[in-house]
């Protein structure tokens, strides 16, 4: 079932060696998470090391075994075609990082979908329906066992199947918890434009 996993976070020392607030970008964080997948039993959104990002991890059978791992890899194509027509195309997901794998338990094959998102469950599904319907593409899910055939039009099926096919973290490191892709992005942004200031004044 997806959860969050919430620290029960200490005061830490900073390399300055003063006190780490709880939002302390600056010092790396690890967190043990119980097996449950969680400190505190809350619904709809996922396990992570920070309120601002979401780990989700998702693994199912593939469907049809014989023709599944191709259609999975030329939908990967498609993404990848569609980012470069739109690159903004994932942007309502808010994602740091995104991996599919493949891979085989004896004679079966099983797909995996890890993701690092700034958002939560509740809202999520949505995002994702409108965004595939813009670009007119359907979901990679469709090729995995007891995905829901009305996932267009009920986002609470959506929801139902990440809940019971994630796969909790038991340890989740951050060398910089807390941060939004969003902020990511705004820094490096500042740091191009200081770089081209300082190229300007040479």
């Amino acid at each position: 079932m997806a959860t969050q996993a919430r620290q029960q976070r200490e005061p830490a020392q900073s390399k300055t060696g003063t006190s780490a607030t709880e939002n302390d970008w600056t010092t790396p964080r690890a967190m043990a998470i119980p097996k449950e997948g969680y400190f505190k039993l809350e619904q709809g959104i996922w396990s992570s090391l920070s309120e601002k990002s979401r780990v989700l991890w998702l693994y199912d059978h593939c469907e049809d075994q014989a023709r599944t791992e191709e259609v999975i890899r030329e939908y990967g194509k498609t993404i990848e075609k569609s980012l470069q027509g739109s690159p903004d195309l994932l942007a309502p997901l808010k994602l740091h990082y995104l991996r599919w794998v493949l891979f085989d338990i004896g004679k079966d094959k099983y797909f995996m979908y890890q993701g690092i998102f700034d958002t939560d469950l509740t809202s999520t599904p949505e995002d994702a329906i409108a965004l595939f319907a813009a670009a007119g593409v359907d979901t990679v899910f469709e090729n995995l066992e007891g995905f829901p055939e009305d996932w267009k039009t009920s986002p609470p099926a959506f929801v139902k199947f990440v809940r019971e096919h994630q796969c909790p973290s038991f340890l989740e490191y951050g060398e910089y918890p807390f941060v939004s892709a969003g902020e990511i992005k705004k820094a490096l942004k500042l740091k191009a434009a200081f770089s081209k200031m300082l190229d300007q004044m040479q």
